[in-house]
Formats: C-alpha cells, sequence, structure tokens
C-alpha cells in the first residue's frame, strides 16, 4: 500500500475518533448545563422565598395586623410624627384658643377665705374694708381631705322574751353583711377592671392611701361579688344581641391557666359586650346571634365571620389598607405593585367622600349628605370591581388573593355608603379589645371559668357605662347594692320612649 494512501486512512480513522469523542463532550456539556439550570432555579425560588421572609419580618403596624407595640428592633420602625420639620416653635401657637380649668359655681366650695389687702401696695396708707370696689378675683384650688376609712360598728344586741324566755339577737342589714360597704367593694372592683391594677397594687393602695387593711382574699372576694351583682344586665346585654342593627365583631387571645381561650367583643351603638369561649370559629356567633344576624355585621376577613349567614357585612377597610401595602412591598411584578398603586389611590378617594360626609373640617371640600356620598362613591365602586377583575390573575400571590377577595365580595366593601350608622372599618371593636388586651398582659389571664365569667361580666358592664357616658364607680356600688338586698341592678339598655 502506497504511503500516501495508508497516511490518508490514518488520518480518517482519526478523524472519525474525534467526532466520536466531540460527540461524547458535547453530552456531558449539555447535562451539566441543565444541573446548572436546575441548581440556578431552586437558589432563585430559594432566594425569593428569603426576601420574602426578611421583607414580612420587617413589616410593622401600618402593614399588618400587629399591634403598634410590637413594632420593635426586629422590624422596620414605624414612621412617627412629621416627614418634614415645621417651622413653627413649640407649645400654642398665636391666637390659638386657650384652656383653663373653669371655676366651680361657689356653693359648691367647702370653704370659702375672703382675703382683704391690709396696706396699700403703692403709698403703703392703711386700708379698711369699706374700701373695697368691684367684685373679688376667685382662685381655687382643688385638695384631697384626709383619706381615712369610715367605719361604722354594728352590736347586735339580744333580747329575752318574757313569754317564752328564749333569746333574739338582732340581724345586720343586708348591705353590710360583708367586712366591707358596697362602696369599697365597687372601689375594688373598679381599680381592677378599670384602672388595670394588679391585686397586689390595690392592695398596697388601700393600705398605703386609704389605710385599709386588707388581704389578697378579700379583693378577690370583692372582685367575685362585683360580678355576681351585674350578672343581670350582663345577661339582659347579651340577649338583646340579635336585635341590634349594627354589630361590629372582633376577638382576640386569652389565656385560662395556660390553656388557649379566645376573647371575642361585639360592639352595639349602645352597648360593648364581651364573653371568653374556648373556639374562633363561627360555632360562638351561632350562639350568641342564633342561626342567621338579621342586621349588618362589620367584621374583618376572617373565615369565622364570612361563613356565618348574616343578611349584611361590612368587611374592614382599615385590614384591607393594611393588606395593600403589605402586597404592595412583598409584590415582585409590575402588575401586582400596580394594581396595589390603583387600589390605594381609590381608597383614599373613597374615604375622603367618607370624612366629607360626616363633616371633617380638614378634609379639602364642604360637607357632603348622604345622597351627594352615594352618587360620588358609586364610580369608585365601579373602578375598584373593574381594577380587580383585572387583577385577579397577577402573579403576586397577595395581591392577587386581595384583587380576588375585592372582586367576589365587592358589596361587602361598600355597605357603609348607602345604610346610616355603618363604619367602613372595624376599629370600634379594635378599640373595644384594646383595653382588655392591656388588662390581660397585666393579669395573665384567668385560672378558672369563674374568673372568666367575671373578666366578661366587668368587662361588658364598665366599657358600656363609660361608652353611655354614665359614673362606673356609681353603677357598679348600686349594683352591689342591690345585690346584697336580693335586688336586681339597673338595666344598661335604653330605655324605649313612651308612646
Amino acid at each position: 500500500m502506497p504511503d500516501d494512501l495508508k497516511q490518508l486512512l490514518d488520518e480518517v480513522a482519526h478523524e472519525e475518533g474525534f467526532e466520536e469523542r466531540l460527540k461524547q463532550e458535547v453530552e456531558r456539556l449539555r447535562r451539566e448545563l441543565a444541573e446548572r439550570e436546575r441548581q440556578i432555579a431552586e437558589q432563585a425560588k430559594r432566594i425569593a422565598d428569603l426576601e420574602r421572609q426578611l421583607a414580612l419580618r420587617q413589616q410593622n403596624s401600618t402593614t399588618t395586623s400587629k399591634p403598634p407595640s410590637s413594632d420593635g428592633l426586629a422590624g422596620r420602625q414605624r414612621e412617627r410624627g412629621r416627614r418634614t420639620k415645621s417651622r413653627r416653635k413649640p407649645g400654642g401657637q398665636p391666637g390659638h384658643p386657650g384652656h383653663s380649668r373653669p371655676l366651680v359655681p361657689t356653693e359648691r366650695a367647702n370653704e370659702t377665705l375672703d382675703l382683704i389687702p391690709a396696706a396699700c401696695r403703692h403709698c403703703q396708707h392703711r386700708l379698711h374694708a369699706r374700701d373695697t370696689v368691684g367684685d373679688p378675683r376667685r382662685h381655687q384650688v382643688t385638695e384631697l381631705p384626709a383619706i381615712e376609712a369610715h367605719i361604722t360598728e354594728y352590736r347586735c344586741h339580744r333580747m329575752v322574751c318574757p313569754a317564752c324566755g328564749k333569746t333574739t339577737q338582732a340581724s345586720l342589714p343586708d348591705e353590710v353583711e360583708g367586712q366591707f360597704g358596697p362602696q369599697l367593694t365597687a372601689l375594688i372592683a373598679y381599680l381592677t377592671v378599670v384602672c388595670r391594677l394588679p391585686r397586689l397594687v390595690v392592695q398596697r393602695l388601700l393600705e398605703g392611701a386609704l389605710q385599709i387593711p386588707i388581704s389578697l382574699g378579700s379583693t378577690q372576694n370583692a372582685w367575685e361579688e362585683a360580678s355576681a351583682a351585674v350578672a343581670a344586665p350582663y345577661e339582659e346585654l347579651q340577649a338583646a344581641l340579635p336585635a341590634q342593627p349594627v354589630l361590629n365583631a372582633d376577638e382576640t387571645g386569652h389565656r385560662t391557666n395556660a390553656a388557649k381561650r379566645w376573647l371575642w367583643t361585639l360592639v352595639a351603638p349602645t352597648f360593648v359586650f364581651y364573653t371568653i369561649a374556648t373556639s374562633r370559629g363561627s360555632d360562638v356567633l351561632r350562639r350568641l346571634l342564633g342561626a342567621t344576624f338579621g342586621g349588618i355585621l362589620g367584621s374583618d376577613r376572617l373565615l369565622t365571620y364570612t361563613t356565618y349567614a348574616a343578611s349584611q357585612r361590612q368587611y374592614c377597610w382599615s385590614h384591607v389598607t393594611r393588606n395593600l401595602l403589605s402586597a404592595q412591598e412583598l409584590a415582585r411584578t409590575a402588575a401586582g405593585k400596580r394594581f396595589c398603586r390603583e387600589a390605594l389611590a381609590l381608597q383614599r378617594r373613597l374615604f375622603r367622600l367618607w370624612h366629607r360626609v360626616r363633616g371633617d373640617p380638614r378634609v379639602r371640600g364642604g360637607p357632603i349628605t348622604r345622597e351627594q356620598l352615594i352618587a360620588k362613591a358609586r364610580p369608585l365602586e365601579k373602578a375598584f370591581f373593574a381594577l380587580a377583575e383585572r387583577s385577579v390573575n397577577v402573579a403576586d400571590v397577595d395581591a392577587s388573593n386581595l384583587a380576588r377577595a375585592l372582586f367576589e365580595q365587592h358589596p361587602h366593601f361598600f355597605t357603609f355608603v348607602h345604610e346610616e350608622g355603618v363604619e367602613p372599618t372595624n376599629n370600634v371593636a379594635e378599640r373595644a379589645l384594646r383595653h382588655a388586651v392591656q388588662w390581660r398582659k397585666i393579669s395573665f389571664g384567668n385560672r378558672s371559668e369563674d374568673g372568666e365569667r367575671a373578666v366578661a361580666r366587668l368587662l361588658t358592664v364598665t366599657r358600656t357605662c363609660q361608652l353611655q357616658q354614665l359614673n362606673v364607680l356609681v353603677y357598679l356600688t348600686a349594683a352591689i347594692r342591690c345585690h346584697r338586698r336580693r335586688q336586681a341592678a339597673a338595666s344598661l339598655l335604653p330605655k324605649r320612649p313612651t308612646p
């Protein structure tokens, strides 16, 4: 075989082997590329999850339902005060109306002292009472009297009957069967419920300020007696719940001997009702309001309320606003951010109309009537519906869920526009829970079912008295006095006008 031909055959064989090795190398690189792409996709998903977790951790009370007290070092600090420094000096501004403590009528003063100058401050000439001109300048000083307990000793004498020879001892009045009077018993309950003082602090206050030695057990007995005294008005308010035209409901966590409980509040136009239950479900609403509530139920969008049968609803716009702000921070697509931005703009326009119908002087534009509110809010309702319909399929989960809620439950967000006495937010129920939450944090919950009932009763009565502008201490004193006389306490339901 010629050498040239042999060399050519060797080169062809070499080329065929090279091509095979090249195919193997390409296949290996393709597998490596697929593996790298899979790893990159996993890392991208992990980064997105970590970014979401970080964004959720940095959220504060403006974008979640967390209380402002939780805006600590773990999250981004909530913006407070003005964004730009004001040029005004601190304090009252020139021309502002002054405020001062008004003088009580002269006949209300316990003591009146007339001060007459003895000599002229200019020439030191002696002055007499006959030189007085005009009305004197009145100056009143309010002071506490010497604080000491008023102790009454009752001596129950025995008498011997001349007819039968048996002995009869005088009975105590119903109001003084215990060691403490109705007003002191009511004060202990008042300090605990309204002032949120722990029982040990109440004991020290009574001993130090009022010079009344008392044990912790006695403060507990006073607390339980106050609870029993208001049992009848509490049950009366509970029975009146289903007939209310508007109710706002909310709930929060509670503890009884470290066991999980739920503190519920239902706010009516004229009273506030509390109860403690083992459930957070709609069974509590069915127990209190019946199978169906005939009025308007204001609440957040918790499944408990959405699954309960109510003739009309009003979902809380404060929750929606916080959810929109949160979804805007978490959104990663332009469509999701645009939905949140446009929804927030519509919400601001809607609330500007609401503040105008309420006559808020700080809002641009004059007051408007209910009919004007309905007419001006109708285009905003349609805009919300159209925006939600366009955004139900955005890629961002939070924005998509909000858009779906606005689209599917659209009428329940605008009940306040058409119905009198309905608020667009559930703030009235959240404010009712705030006092109870502060008390819970101080007292660490309850120890028994009797304690749960006492908390619900006393919270209901005291908050209702405050809503109706009644003196809480006076009402509790009267209720305890009636309880000791085996009588029912005064009703807290508004009296119907006589026809």
